[in-house]
C-alpha cells in the first residue's frame, strides 16, 4: 500500500521525507523510531490502516531494534537501483574523479557542475 501511494505521489515526496527524516533524527544516526516514522508518514498524508502500519513495521525493522534506517526504508520501497542507472552514475562518477584517487573533493565538483 505505502509503496504504491509513494510511487503515485512521486519523488517531490521521497525527498521531502528524507529531509524530514534528517531534521527529526535529533542524534544523527539514521535511524527513526516507530512513533518519529508514524508521525513522518502522517505530516505526508500516506496514513495506512494499522494492521498495516505493524506489517511494514516488522518488513523495515528486521534487526529488531525499534529503529528504522533511512536508507532502508528507500530501498525497501524502491529497490535497488537498475543496472542502467548503476552504469550511468560510475559513468559520472568517472567523469568527476579525474585525477582516479577513488574519491571526488567538492572543488573537483565545482569544476564540473553548475547549478545556475
Amino acid at each position: 500500500i505505502l509503496r504504491e501511494a509513494l510511487r503515485k505521489r512521486g519523488v517531490r515526496v521521497i525527498t521531502g521525507l528524507g529531509k524530514y527524516f534528517r531534521q527529526v533524527d535529533k542524534n544523527r544516526n539514521g535511524f527513526l523510531s516507530q512513533a518519529d516514522f508514524k508521525e513522518a508518514l502522517k505530516v505526508f498524508h500516506l496514513e495506512i490502516p494499522e494492521a498495516d502500519f505493524e506489517s511494514l513495521w516488522l518488513i523495515l525493522d528486521d534487526g529488531k531494534t525499534d529503529k528504522v534506517d533511512y536508507g532502508e526504508f528507500t530501498r525497501a520501497v524502491f529497490g535497488e537501483m537498475n543496472e542502467y542507472r548503476k552504469a550511468f552514475v560510475r559513468k559520472a562518477y568517472m567523469k568527476l574523479d579525474f585525477n582516479k584517487t577513488g574519491s571526488v573533493p567538492m572543488v573537483d565538483i565545482r569544476k564540473c557542475y553548475c547549478a545556475k
